[in-house]
């Protein structure tokens, strides 16, 4: 299992320069992969193109690019750029963001998710093979009927034709949507204990779309958990520093109908404090929402206690089926504390730094632990 860092996106404490610090480190630490968010606010491909330009081997990943945000057309055209500046380090992740953003910030209509998902990434492909792309519809026409416009082809020449492109899936048609056209699956609040029947899921689009080995589907398929890590050895202690979070998306990414980490929490058997937490973040009583919060639901979707007990719990995330997990050091995590749990991160994960990578002494950092992994 591949070990990354999920830097989120700036604000809430944490600054631009902040994210290019852990990313630094992580780059020296032996990291697979850094990844950045977007909602409406700091975007994920500028932060990733300052990033590649300080970093020399880590992968740069977006998580995620939203889809409402940029015609097809131009997530190739940025997807090109920042690959080929970054020698080949890009992964293109895509998600359709949520009815409230979709529709409140970008002023796309928040319709056929699935259908737009599927065009968007047959387009998006074609141009970064440098087809001359046309696009029948319905959803990102190409060229528009009866306008001057006419089909076009990238005119750079990237370095890769093949960016793999990984979806943000939640419910279980985008799952199986993700893993019949998408090279990876991003996701969020991975419970190991939950996994059975949404890697099932993936297997089944896998198959529908003829991709990977007849007997072993999955293979070459990225799975990436984006998962907390909180170095504090008592569990509750460290639960109240993802609580937060957890309240902002059960409670409040979405309409009271179009939540779906709250259909999620639904299904892993939180219904009750599902609609509590909703209730309360609906209602404004934040942080009512956030004390609702289970500690089982967090424990089963985070990595938290001493670095002892985040050894023992790291393993059940690979045998699950996750073949990267995303280390989340964002939402009010100090810099010092996002390094630190680098540090014992990457020393739990026995990570080999690369040859050419300058020494790095531990941080040390109070609050969210420290390097000591004995």
């Amino acid at each position: 299992m591949r070990i990354g860092v999920n830097l989120g996106y700036w604000g809430r404490g944490t600054t631009g320069a902040d994210q290019v610090a852990v990313a630094q480190a992580a780059d020296r630490l032996g990291y697979d992969s850094v990844w950045v968010a977007e909602a409406y606010g700091s975007d994920s491909p500028s932060m990733l193109a300052w990033i590649g330009a300080l970093t020399e081997h880590v992968g740069l990943g977006s998580a995620v690019m939203q889809i409402p945000g940029r015609t097809p057309a131009m997530t190739a055209m940025t997807a090109a750029t920042i690959d080929t500046m970054s020698g080949g380090r890009f992964r293109l992740g895509l998600g359709v963001s949520g009815p409230q953003v979709s529709e409140g910030w970008h002023g796309v209509p928040f319709r056929s998710p699935l259908g737009r998902t599927r065009d968007y990434v047959e387009i998006v492909r074609a141009a970064l093979r440098r087809d001359t792309v046309t696009h029948a519809g319905p959803h990102y026409p190409l060229p528009l009927p009866d306008g001057p416009g006419k089909p076009l082809k990238l005119s750079a020449r990237p370095v890769r034709p093949d960016v793999p492109v990984y979806l943000a899936a939640v419910g279980p048609k985008n799952l199986e949507l993700t893993g019949e056209i998408a090279d990876g699956w991003l996701a969020i609040f991975f419970s190991p204990e939950h996994a059975g029947d949404l890697l099932a899921t993936l297997e089944t689009g896998r198959r529908k779309g003829g991709r990977g080995p007849v007997d072993a589907p999955m293979t070459g398929f990225d799975v990436v958990a984006t998962t907390p890590v909180v170095l504090v050895d008592d569990v509750e202690a460290a639960a109240d520093h993802v609580r937060d979070y957890c309240a902002l998306y059960i409670g409040g990414m979405g309409s009271r109908e179009q939540n779906f980490y709250n259909q999620l929490a639904c299904r892993m058997g939180f219904e009750e404090d599902a609609a509590r937490i909703q209730d309360l973040y609906l209602a404004g009583r934040h942080r009512e929402a956030a004390a609702a919060v289970p500690l089982e639901f967090i424990d089963e979707t985070a990595l938290l206690g001493s670095p002892q007990r985040v050894a023992r719990r790291l393993g059940r995330y690979e045998e699950a089926g996750v073949t990267t997990l995303a280390v989340a050091v964002g939402g009010g995590m100090s810099r010092d504390q996002a390094l630190a749990t680098l540090h014992v991160v990457a020393s739990i994960a026995g990570l080999e730094a690369p040859a050419d990578a300058p020494a790095d002494a531990p941080a040390d950092a109070p609050g969210r632990g420290g390097p000591d992994v004995s």
